[in-house]
This record gives C-alpha cells, structure tokens and sequence, in this order.
C-alpha cells in the first residue's frame, strides 16, 4: 500500500484546502492522506514519493483533478 500525503504552505493558509483534498479523497477513494505542515507557497499531493498533482504558477488543482491524479497512480 502507498502512503498518501498532501504536503501544504502553512504561512500560505493552504490547510483549509489540503484538508478539503484529504476530507473528499477519504470520501471518494476511502484514501487516507495526511496533511503535512510546509512552507515556501507548497501544495503538492504526492503516493508514496511520487508527486501527482500541485500548485503551479498560481494554479491549484481542483478536487476532482487530485482525486482523478491520486486514482490513476493507485
């Protein structure tokens, strides 16, 4: 089994979302992630050490592409 993890900017104020990320892939896939504290604008999900989806040049994925990415990489 992979260990899944959503590794967020703190000073940011990104745990709202990464919290939302855990709370639908808990609901969708029954994945438990865990959000990990970060800094540096950071918002990555990532299965095991792979990254499968993040924050880029502004962007954010929205819940349905992280829970698309997080399946795929199952």
């Amino acid at each position: 089994m992979s260990d899944f993890s959503i590794i967020y900017c703190r000073p940011c104020g990104y745990e709202k979302r990464a919290r939302d990320v855990a709370k639908a892939l808990r609901a969708e896939l029954a994945v438990e992630a865990e959000p990990v504290p970060g800094s540096g604008g950071v918002f990555e999900i990532k299965v095991g050490d792979k990254t499968v989806a993040k924050r880029a040049k502004g962007h954010f994925p929205d819940t349905a592409q992280v829970v698309a990415a997080v399946a795929a990489a199952r």
